[in-house]
């Protein structure tokens, strides 16, 4: 008797190759409205299925994990961050949670440097003084920015992300410098030409630009809050393609509106889609509808490892991406 296939649900469209896999090896419900289910459709969805494919948009807490039905087993995110689901609440009911590490570096990076460079050389003013038609020519005082090479740059978060920015950075000419949980080994700092600072303080006193890359976990949440944000210096830069939380956003936003920060890039928000208002036509802000890992590779390479993770653990094996509570 051929084995029972596996009911998936997946909770948003995924590209078109990723979705004719997961159908082609199980029994899956696909999502055809590309908008986020409801709560009631999540928790429908957990009752009946044996595996759940979310995204960073589905918050699976322990009150919708403890509705569910006793065959849901993996939970396959479409992602790496896992800050939208409860883990711990997962792994005591019996179901494991996997997710896509190291997909999205490189272009989550990419990002952060078209957003440097978006602040530092005033793009989006440019842009929209061609898109409404106010350029009159070429002046020598018009539209002034700062030369990134030669800048410090303070990497909040050197993991995949954090490292694939400093190399970035570094072929820009800024000069590197990190704070992380734990220091990284001489030769990784050697080949970035890498200072690390142990005082979170000390190193946002000193930087012209920061990049936030760490995760939201519960040590982070306003790990940027008003007095760290008061110590950078007047004509700094804070860039975030991390997770909005991290920054404390109406303490951010007061400092840009007096000048005490001289700009922000940011492609993630405190409130996820809702944008503080004062962020909105802020002439020194450029701001992007988190598209960091919003890549066709990206996406596709996320669905593979979605795919990788619900077939290993099919086959009786436990999920290559599998996380547990204690890497939170």
């Amino acid at each position: 008797m051929p084995k029972q296939r596996l009911s998936v649900v997946v909770t948003r469209r995924l590209p078109e190759a990723v979705e004719t896999r997961l159908s082609e090896l199980f029994d899956v419900r696909l999502r055809h409205d590309d908008t986020p289910m409801s709560r009631q459709q999540l928790a429908d969805a957990m009752k009946d299925a044996d595996v759940l494919v979310p995204t960073l948009s589905d918050k699976i807490d322990a009150n919708l994990i403890a509705q569910s039905g006793e065959q849901l087993k993996l939970i396959a995110n479409y992602g790496a961050g896992v800050d939208h689901i409860d883990v711990a609440s997962a792994r005591q009911r019996g179901v494991l949670v996997s997710n896509t590490p190291g997909v999205s570096a490189d272009d989550t990076a990419d990002m952060a440097l078209a957003l440097i460079l978006g602040v530092t050389r005033r793009v989006g003013e440019g842009v929209q003084r061609m898109q409404s038609g106010e350029w009159d020519g070429w002046a020598p005082t018009a539209l002034l920015g700062g030369r990134v090479s030669g800048k410090r740059l303070g990497i909040l978060g050197m993991g995949r992300v954090g490292t694939a920015v400093a190399r970035r950075a570094q072929a820009c000419g800024m000069q590197i410098h990190y704070h992380n949980r734990r220091r990284l080994r001489p030769e990784i700092e050697a080949q970035y030409e890498a200072t690390y600072w142990e005082s979170l303080d000390q190193m946002l006193a000193r930087m012209d630009v920061v990049s936030v890359n760490c995760p939201h976990t519960p040590s982070t949440f306003h790990l940027l809050n008003a007095r760290r944000l008061k110590l950078m210096k007047p004509g700094s830069v804070m860039i975030n393609t991390s997770r909005g939380e991290v920054i404390d956003e109406n303490a951010m936003v007061r400092l840009l509106k007096s000048g005490e920060i001289a700009g922000a890039g940011l492609d993630v928000y405190e409130h996820g889609h809702e944008v503080h208002p004062d962020l909105l036509g802020h002439p020194n802000v450029v701001l992007m509808p988190h598209m960091g890992s919003a890549t066709v590779e990206g996406r596709i390479e996320m669905g593979e490892k979605v795919l990788i993770n619900i077939k290993t653990f099919d086959d009786g094996h436990r999920p290559p991406d599998l996380v547990v509570p204690a890497m939170l």
